[in-house]
């Protein structure tokens, strides 16, 4: 069985038969902070908990079997079975009621990074409403069980190959209901007039700064430039992006450029050089540096890496 730990990362615990992950050059980066965690898959009993807690995820559930309570950030959302919901797990979230046919049913959980699902594109008003505090439920269509048994069994595999078909699946799926529409069981609180929380206005300042560092990755991002965006001091804004995302504003956009960065690695045969530049770092020393303290490799090995498996 996997769990949380406090730092949003998942763990292994207990005695289960299945194989650990196979190590990754970027396990490390993953690991650190709790701004972003590890990819992950779960099947287990479905249970309460007895606090809030907050990760670096974009987490889903699916239940087989009856109906979940949350509390995100002291909002109440009932979750049913049979369909897939997604929330940005930044916000701090409780489960704290389950009906009586949830316990003959189990319940399904796939954490993705969130710096990950940022570099999706062409998600638009699906990105807002998760990173403004939304709770999303996908339609039928866009995914059902069987598909996710089997991405368990790929993680649980512990064949990295076959989690990165499971990446690149999900991605489709975000892709395909940011087209067909998806059902708002919480809003985002960037979409309301006024804020209903304490948390509400930093989340709706940091969604608009987080759009515009992901869109303007390979212009100069200074601290200024990113306040200007929402209106507020460059102090202000970054402490408030920090409190929000645990993570800084100098961090968090050299994270996303490493991320496009490593993307582009794998989807063609463009130098080094050229990649570095299309991720936004100013000089080709600089992306060598922040590659290697990240992944603990520098960009041709990691492209060699992949070629070899």
């Amino acid at each position: 069985m996997d769990e949380l730990n406090a730092a949003g990362d998942l763990v292994r615990i207990g005695r289960g038969k299945a194989p650990r992950p196979t190590p990754r050059p970027d396990r490390k980066f993953y690991a650190s902070g709790r701004a972003f965690g590890r990819f992950g898959v779960r099947s287990f009993p479905p249970q309460l908990m007895a606090e809030p807690h907050s990760h670096g995820h974009i987490e889903f559930n699916w239940l087989t079997a009856g109906t979940m309570d949350y509390l995100v950030d002291g909002r109440p959302v009932t979750v049913g079975s049979d369909r897939l919901v997604a929330f940005w797990a930044g916000i701090p979230h409780q489960t704290v009621a389950l009906s009586p046919e949830t316990g003959r049913g189990r319940q399904v959980n796939i954490y993705l990074p969130v710096d990950a699902f940022l570099d999706m594109p062409q998600l638009g008003l699906l990105t807002e409403t998760l990173m403004g505090g939304g709770v999303v439920q996908l339609r039928p269509e866009s995914i059902g069980i069987d598909t996710l048994d089997r991405w368990h069994g790929d993680y649980r595999s512990g064949n990295s190959l076959r989690t990165d078909i499971v990446k690149t699946e999900i991605a489709a799926m975000f892709r395909r209901a940011a087209l067909t529409g998806w059902d708002l069981l919480l809003p985002a609180w960037i979409e309301n007039s006024s804020a209903r929380t304490r948390t509400a206005a930093p989340v709706r300042y940091v969604v608009r700064m987080v759009r515009h560092i992901v869109e303007n990755l390979t212009d100069p991002l200074t601290a200024q430039s990113i306040a200007d965006v929402v209106g507020l001091h460059p102090n202000y804004a970054t402490n408030l992006f920090a409190k929000v995302m645990h993570i800084s504003v100098q961090k968090f956009v050299v994270r996303m450029r490493l991320i496009r960065a490593r993307s582009l690695l794998f989807e063609g045969n463009l130098s080094v050089s050229n990649i570095a530049f299309q991720s936004g770092f100013s000089s080709l020393t600089q992306f060598y540096e922040h590659f290697r303290n990240a992944y603990g490799i520098t960009p041709s090995e990691m492209r060699q890496d992949v070629i070899d498996r």
